[in-house]
């Protein structure tokens, strides 16, 4: 089913601020400041988890003032739905990653499964070392046995959009954490 403009704007309408623009800010701060005293003389490559962590890779690497390299991977389990199983790789990192430290960004720490993967993969290119950063972690039980290194806000377990995460493709572009309404 097509979603159209009355149908998205109802459900930003009635969703829940969880995390506001102010409070994205202060994690990110929080998160550059350890970044650096972790990374600042270690000449990481960023990963950008395309297409969520877009928005959150580019106001991180602002705070960053050191030396970094800039790249992307794209490894997604929901594609357009609002939920998924099996990891789909579409795109590769070009840049040389053997002998590196990677910082990998996602907007979620959801299940875990797909930072786990791209975790294990870039383990597997030979890297120095794998950090993995995250604006929001999701409150709730996982299967994996993982955590992100740098994380910005805990929040509680619904359907989250906003700030690089979709609903159905749509509102990536916003500046807070939003809740779907609860049914």
């Amino acid at each position: 089913m097509t979603n159209t403009i009355d149908q998205l704007n109802l459900i930003l309408d009635e969703a829940d601020c969880l995390v506001d623009e102010h409070q994205i800010d202060a994690a990110l701060d929080k998160m550059a400041q350890q970044i650096t005293t972790d990374l600042g003389d270690k000449l990481p490559v960023v990963l950008c988890v395309m297409n969520g962590g877009l928005i959150p890779t580019a106001a991180l690497i602002e705070r960053l003032n050191f030396p970094l390299e800039l790249d992307y991977i794209h490894a997604t389990r929901y594609g357009m739905e609002t939920e998924g199983t099996s990891l789909n790789w579409l795109s590769y990192p070009k840049t040389n990653l053997k002998g590196r430290h990677i910082l990998v960004v996602d907007d979620i720490f959801d299940q875990g499964h797909t930072l786990q993967a791209i975790s294990k993969w870039l383990e597997e290119q030979e890297s120095s070392a794998v950090y993995t950063a995250t604006v929001i972690n999701k409150l709730h039980d996982r299967k994996t046995d993982m955590t992100p290194d740098y994380i910005g806000a805990d929040v509680v377990d619904r359907f989250l959009f906003g700030y690089g995460m979709d609903y159905k493709g749509y509102f990536r572009n916003l500046k807070g954490i939003y809740a779907v309404k609860d049914s």
